[in-house]
């Protein structure tokens, strides 16, 4: 039976939703406040990251092969792997980051990942780009790399249109009814479908108001960086860097495929306006750069290159929501800062729990049938 469903929301986890349920043969229509891509969007930026390493977290680490996975065949569709592999280098000095370290080992080890444990001398020798003085040791995987986000987002938007989607951009939802899978626009159109999905990103809030004791938009602050010169070409090269420590830690994003080498913030400010807020003060880019700096050799060669904002949503314990608001709508807000890694897969999984492949329940995870993945307890 063919459904007719509505999205809210064309970030990528909204995308990815409808790229599964329109290959299973449904109408989909997909509406966005901005354009597509959406500049404002969480999941507009030049790249995130996909790693395996995740500390105890073991459900995250099981969740990226099942994500790996769904890339291959989400690049398969499109016609073009924008996936970069780079490898992982993990690092800590402080305690609570070396925990996170021998955690993460820990889990990998369990699945069978190969991980490598490296001592500073062995990091001196083998990564340069990083002050091994500074760290008191790390891990290396030969897996993980750069997504190139932006381009995913609109490359898949047009793919869409090849599938039956309907992508309306710059088309404000203003209400919602779950109960009747209705939403209204700002123009007071109401559209009707058998299933609504609510995949708003930082807005959720807005369009569902009982959400907000859950969901908290998080204002982060990135800095793209500018290397020494002659180290650019070395950088496109390197690891993906994960600092761990918990307070000063940083990641680093090398500038493959022509992008620019970023670095964030792991902490989350757990606050802000997605419709204000967007422009970066000066002192907190600079934080960000010196985080960095830290880490990185001659870390004082490394200078500010721009800065930019991007919101994030995330719950207490950083789990992704994804649930029924009722018999013919659902939630969708896997963001936490990570979520983009895992879009497809849960977009898979999401489709298969609306036809009915899936019997998902409160705090249990689904029964490991067809690509269905936990959807509630993801992250532990």
């Amino acid at each position: 039976m063919s459904l007719r469903i509505t999205i809210v929301g064309a970030g990528i986890m909204g995308l990815c939703t409808a790229w599964a349920l329109a290959r299973r043969g449904h109408t989909v229509s997909v509406f966005d406040q901005g354009n597509v891509p959406n500049p404002f969007g969480s999941s507009v930026d030049q790249h995130r990251l996909f790693r395996h390493a995740y500390g105890d977290r073991a459900g995250y680490a099981r969740m990226a092969g099942a994500a790996f996975q769904a890339w291959e065949r989400l690049w398969a569709d499109l016609g073009e792997t924008l996936l970069i592999p780079t490898g992982t280098l993990c690092t800590a000095g402080s305690e609570d980051g070396r925990r996170w370290l021998a955690d993460s080992a820990a889990v990998l080890d369990s699945l069978g990942h190969p991980v490598r444990r490296l001592t500073p001398a062995e990091i001196a020798a083998e990564f340069p780009l990083v002050d091994a003085s500074a760290v008191a040791e790390g891990i290396h995987l030969d897996s993980g790399g750069v997504l190139l986000a932006g381009r995913i987002v609109e490359l898949l938007s047009h793919h869409l249109n090849t599938l039956g989607v309907t992508v309306h951009a710059r088309t404000p939802v203003t209400g919602l009814d779950p109960e009747r899978a209705t939403v209204t626009l700002a123009d007071r159109r109401t559209i009707g479908a058998d299933v609504l999905i609510v995949s708003a990103g930082a807005w959720v809030t807005k369009l569902l108001p009982e959400t907000a004791a859950r969901l908290t938009p998080s204002r982060q602050v990135i800095a793209y960086l500018t290397p020494p010169e002659g180290l650019r070409a070395a950088w496109t090269r390197a690891p993906m860097l994960i600092d761990a420590d918990g307070e000063s830690g940083v990641y680093v994003v090398p500038p493959v495929a022509g992008t620019t080498m970023k670095a964030g913030d792991h902490r989350f400010s757990r606050s802000g306006d997605p419709d204000a807020d967007r422009d970066p003060d000066p002192d907190e880019a600079r934080d960000v750069l010196d985080r960095a700096r830290r880490v990185l050799a001659d870390g004082h060669r490394y200078t500010l290159a721009n800065a930019a904002t991007c919101f994030y949503t995330v719950t207490a314990d950083e789990r992704f929501v994804i649930e029924p608001l009722s018999k013919r709508s659902w939630l969708m807000s896997p963001c936490s800062g990570h979520g983009f890694k895992f879009a497809p897969a849960l977009g898979e999984a999401l489709a298969d729990a609306i036809v009915g492949s899936a019997i998902i329940g409160p705090g249990g995870d689904s029964p490991d049938r067809g690509n269905s993945l936990s959807l509630w307890a993801a992250g532990h």
